[in-house]
């Protein structure tokens, strides 16, 4: 179901799945404990606040003056969803009529965005509360609305002459003035359209309906396979690993992979077993590729990949990491002793704690949530002018009690949008963080704006009476991540909201989230919101350095990791995959043996386990040529003041204000002064990778 719903409403954390996307075609503060009142004059407002449970009280429904969920009344009850099901329908067939009207009184494109935003409004409300609310009643009842809006959508993606009419604008112009930007979105919803087989005759589309259907059911089904337990019988393994793995009778489970296990040979064991070929997984997932490359035919399209630009920028990627890659080998040659996919996670580990001498009990206390939050806040103060104000909310307004209400608030130009902090892991929760777009922002016919509404999910653990929540290193990395996403949907000040902040291309999606993460661990910015909890004393020098060498070593590794997921995701997409006697796990071998620094384990199906492969399908690439723009736009602009509010302003109003309003390839040019291609974006890695490697050797020569 992709027509009308763009964007991500949903955009998953680092390395996750895509979010679920609807746009033409596609389916996708209550007081402080006496820890922290020692240093009562010490902390903000924001950080107080953070360092506490939010004030259960204020979530409570009340029978007099509660209001809904989000502040929308229908939502006091459940049944409420059902209204703006119904109100969201009689608006759009209203909508339709115009579109199809001959008397239009605005542009197509207004329409179709009016349109758009009409089904979003309920459809990523919907989905959301669907995942998040703890009660049966508002899932299942927002479960309903989103059923009946994506019915309502499959209709449109059908609907022959809204479809002709846009395409009459798209082709030949409007019979109203139009700008560069009206054309541009204009023909993202007609690209957006005609990913729905609408443009086909009768047969084709029917057969592209019925092929979007079987990718969407072989998706789950495969993710859920790969996400299943495996279990063998205990006469298979040695009596000296069975107890670190569950036993149920006479079988072992292994549940993953034992990364972290002491000793090599369960790390094997896990490794061989949880990784062994399953005919079923096998089955599925080449009938879910076989599927795609179809569709992808029938629309016209050599491969559902189709991108050679990418192989190259891949290829080269991999040739310009090698170096890199092998001089970090050889400075650990601890590694190079008969290493073995399963010791890459144990042994870059122990690396890191040996080389630094350092633990996650060390670093915690410096970084208590209500720091990072302050830290975050001072950071967008400086660079945009914009702070984080904790608010009240209303009694109905939250779906638990644990989440917190952000204004975002701009010092000359006021309310930005709203963020609520859904941060503490809890039962029944899902374990995913990522950033929902519960409102997208727009431009309102009388001239005023719709601002966005965003959540952010964690799952960070919950402060206890005598500690706030303690965060690791790649906690906080997170979290700015996130609110890279959540900046990205606050500052775009977009026409349409179809295309505004996350709701872009994919492989531009990443870029800001990608970017907030160099902020995070750059030490300049690390001094300003590191502080014990108990004391606020900043965090001493020796443990900053070595918190920002150890995030900065293996690089290359993970790099060189990266490019091969990529190629491997690209290949199984490709023409060159299409041969009925070759198995994904003989393309995964090819791929492994040439991308990889290791060599494949004979008779393992790593691919099989490998779930990005049905959310990021032939896009997986985009991670890294996200990461690969957001550290050009590093080094060219934050690298030298990473507070630079001049730089600041500049990134915000050529970059982030666009959303997806303007080509990204052309608008990240533009802004770097310098033409996006795979030798920019691979010279951009190689530097980033230099620059992490000296700041290694610096560090460790001390």
């Amino acid at each position: 179901m992709q027509l009308f719903l763009r964007g991500t409403a949903a955009v998953l954390g680092r390395l996750g799945r895509p979010s679920p996307r609807w746009t033409p075609g596609r389916r996708e503060s209550g007081g402080r404990t006496d820890i922290t009142r020692r240093s009562v004059n010490t902390w903000s407002p924001l950080a107080s606040a953070f360092n506490a449970k939010p004030n259960k009280l204020l979530s409570l429904h009340f029978t007099k003056g509660a209001t809904g969920l989000f502040g929308l009344p229908e939502l006091h009850e459940p049944e409420g969803f059902y209204l703006l099901k119904e109100n969201a329908v009689r608006e759009a067939e209203s909508l339709v009529a115009e579109c199809c009207s001959p008397e239009r009184s605005r542009k197509m494109v207004e329409v179709f965005d009016h349109l758009s935003d009409t089904l979003c409004r309920v459809a990523d409300l919907a989905e959301f509360i669907r995942m998040a609310h703890p009660h049966a009643r508002y899932s299942h009842a927002a479960e309903d609305a989103s059923i009946a809006i994506g019915g309502l959508v499959e209709q449109l993606n059908t609907h022959r002459q809204l479809y002709d009419n846009l395409r009459e604008v798209v082709r030949n112009g409007d019979i109203f003035p139009t700008t560069d930007v009206d054309r541009h979105v204009a023909k993202l919803f007609l690209f957006d359209f005609e990913q729905s087989g609408i443009h086909l005759d009768e047969t084709k589309r029917c057969r592209v309906v019925a092929l979007n259907e079987a990718i969407l059911t072989l998706g789950q089904h495969f993710m859920n396979g790969s996400l299943q337990s495996r279990a063998i019988p205990k006469k298979k393994l040695p009596e000296s690993i069975r107890q670190h793995f569950a036993i149920d009778g006479d079988n072992i489970v292994v549940t993953g992979l034992y990364a972290d296990a002491h000793m090599e040979i369960t790390r094997e064991a896990a490794y061989k077993i949880f990784l062994h070929p399953d005919q079923h997984q096998e089955y599925l997932l080449t009938e879910l590729l076989t599927r795609r490359h179809e569709m992808a035919t029938i629309c016209g399209f050599k491969s559902y990949a189709h991108s050679h630009c990418i192989n190259t920028a891949l290829r080269e990627m991999r040739e310009a990491n090698k170096p890199v890659y092998k001089s970090v080998i050889i400075n650990h040659k601890m590694l190079l002793q008969d290493l073995a996919p399963w010791d890459v996670p144990y042994f870059t580990g122990q690396a890191r704690q040996s080389k630094f001498s350092m633990s996650g009990s060390d670093l915690a206390p410096y970084f208590s949530l209500g720091a990072v939050m302050d830290g975050l806040s001072s950071l967008l103060r400086n660079l945009y002018n914009v702070s984080l104000k904790v608010q009240e909310p209303l009694p109905g307004e939250l779906w638990t009690s644990d989440v917190y209400k952000l204004a975002v608030m701009h010092e000359t130009e006021g309310l930005l949008g709203y963020i609520y902090c859904d941060f503490y892991e809890r039962i029944g929760k899902a374990h995913q963080d990522c950033h929902f777009t519960i409102r997208g922002g727009k431009l309102l016919p009388n001239g005023t704006y719709q601002d966005p509404i965003v959540v952010l999910h964690l799952n960070l653990p919950a402060p206890t009476w005598s500690t706030p929540s303690l965060l690791t290193p790649g906690m906080v990395e997170n979290l700015f991540h996130e609110m890279g996403h959540a900046l990205h949907s606050m500052l775009a000040r977009t026409q349409y909201q179809h295309v505004t902040g996350t709701r872009c291309s994919t492989d531009f999606a990443e870029v800001p989230s990608i970017l907030m993460e160099f902020f995070a661990m750059d030490p300049r910015v690390l001094r300003t919101y590191a502080r014990h909890y108990k004391t606020g004393e900043p965090i001493p020098d020796t443990l900053l350095e070595k918190l920002v060498a150890s995030k900065s070593v293996f690089a290359a590794s993970e790099m060189q990791l990266q490019t091969f997921y990529s190629m491997l995701d690209q290949r199984y997409h490709s023409e060159e995959r299409w041969d009925s006697t070759t198995t994904t796990t003989q393309i995964l071998e090819k791929v492994q043996n040439e991308y990889y620094g290791l060599p494949y384990v004979p008779n393992t199906a790593w691919q099989l386990r490998f779930g990005h492969l049905v959310g990021y399908g032939a896009k997986y690439y985009a991670y890294l040529v996200s990461r690969a723009v957001a550290s050009w736009i590093w080094q060219k602009y934050f690298v030298d003041n990473p507070f630079s509010r001049d730089m600041g302003e500049k990134y915000r109003q050529e970059v982030l204000a666009h959303g997806g309003g303007k080509p990204p390839r052309a608008m990240v040019g533009e802004f770097l002064g310098r033409e996006v291609t795979a030798e920019s974006m691979v010279e951009a890695l190689r530097t980033d990778l230099e620059s992490k490697k000296e700041r290694v050797e610096i560090i460790t020569a001390k």
